[in-house]
């Protein structure tokens, strides 16, 4: 398989044409940032993170909701003339970025919502050993085409999966990325939406999650990541995947 990773800006041509040179993907599936709304305090002034909830990692926050959906139209634009006729997309948002991301889908095409791929967050409450599931990110599944998958009417399509963030162990060894996803989790959308062979274009890396998940699973990657640090661990991830 080939794996292409680059460090770049994934709202600018320059990185797809280095990591894709030429190639159409047959799927989109990235964790682009958040619709994360920045804080303020009632006058309109800046509002510090509280000390007990200190934001980790490459956070990113957007003035508004028009500001997400306008950040979004710019690097899904650019994406989508990458993608191979019917490709589908698979985004992982929160709740305050479905609708930005479904509305730009729409206008570039993809049409069809085919539903959202829910990750049931394990987590515990205090010592009582009882475990709870938290939904805070979904995957939102879109296709430029009414029935994309050539399957049975009733065959099941995997639509949720039950995972704590770091079952596999990879988030604390490659850095603790916040959008970390452990492979038990991004498998079931891998195996749907890519098939063996084809290439899956990632234009946000992150810690590598999905890209390293891609060619473990026998797919071609095409991966982007802003951050020249996050970047370099895509980079030795994938060679050690």
């Amino acid at each position: 398989m080939t794996v292409a990773s680059t460090q770049g800006d994934s709202t600018t041509p320059e990185p797809y044409a280095r990591v894709l040179a030429g190639r159409k993907a047959q799927a989109l599936i990235t964790d682009p940032p958040y619709c994360l709304l920045t804080r303020r305090r009632k006058g309109g002034d800046l509002r510090d993170p509280k000390e007990r909830k200190i934001e980790r990692g490459p956070l990113r926050r957007f003035e508004n909701v028009k500001a997400y959906r306008d950040f979004t139209r710019t690097w899904l634009s650019l994406a989508a003339t990458h993608l191979e006729p019917h490709a589908p997309l698979v985004i992982w948002s929160n709740l305050l970025g479905r609708e930005p991301i479904t509305s730009v889908a729409a206008e570039l095409g993809w049409k069809h919502a085919l539903g959202e791929f829910v990750w049931g967050k394990r987590t515990r409450e205090g010592n009582s050993g009882e475990e709870l599931l938290r939904v805070v990110e979904t995957a939102l599944v879109f296709s430029s085409v009414d029935r994309p998958v050539s399957a049975p009417e009733a065959a099941a399509l995997p639509w949720s999966v039950v995972a704590g963030y770091d079952d596999d162990g990879e988030a604390e060894k490659w850095g603790s990325h916040p959008s970390h996803k452990p492979f038990g989790v991004v498998e079931p959308l891998l195996r749907t939406w890519s098939r063996v062979g084809g290439l899956v274009l990632d234009p946000f890396a992150g810690s590598g999650s999905i890209p390293a998940a891609a060619a473990r699973l026998k797919r071609h990657v095409a991966c982007i990541e802003l951050e020249a640090e996050w970047a370099s661990r895509v980079e030795n991830r994938l060679k050690e995947t």
